[in-house]
């Protein structure tokens, strides 16, 4: 299981490099394996193949005809690739995704378990501002 967030850069050849407990999670739990796709054409969204696999599982549960399955295969289709950790820890980023969310230089990996997501620092910090009383309220309804 993933905790926290790491801050990280998209080198030069459209990788990113998970931090050293990100790298243990992986090497431990989840194999160097991962496929790499978005919904929303802003966030990478790094899902190690055995959870990537389980998820197709519960879409062939899904009728065909049913136009939100083939909404999320469709996009996720577009976005998506498989690809393999090197010895370094990096994973690189599929080209169209890149392109689509301008993900260059600063980036933030976020824990949103069971996976990982890459998504630009500056919109990361906008999005993760504190959460207010009724947010807090909510969410304490849920457990959290």
């Amino acid at each position: 299981m993933f905790f926290g967030s790491h801050p990280t850069r998209i080198d030069e050849k459209g990788r990113v490099k998970l931090s050293s407990d990100f790298k243990a999670v992986v090497d431990r739990e989840c194999g160097p394996e991962f496929f790499i796709t978005s919904t929303d054409g802003k966030r990478a969204q790094l899902y190690p193949l055995k959870e990537w696999i389980k998820k197709q599982e519960v879409l062939q549960k899904i009728s065909p005809s049913n136009p939100i399955r083939q909404r999320f295969q469709d996009v996720t289709s577009r976005f998506g690739a498989v690809v393999e950790m090197d010895s370094q820890g990096r994973l690189l980023i599929p080209q169209v995704l890149r392109e689509a969310a301008k993900m260059t230089g600063d980036v933030t990996i976020v824990a949103t378990n069971p996976i990982l997501e890459v998504v630009i620092t500056s919109e990361f910090h906008e999005e993760a501002k504190p959460m207010s009383k009724e947010e807090m309220a909510q969410a304490a309804e849920l457990g959290l």
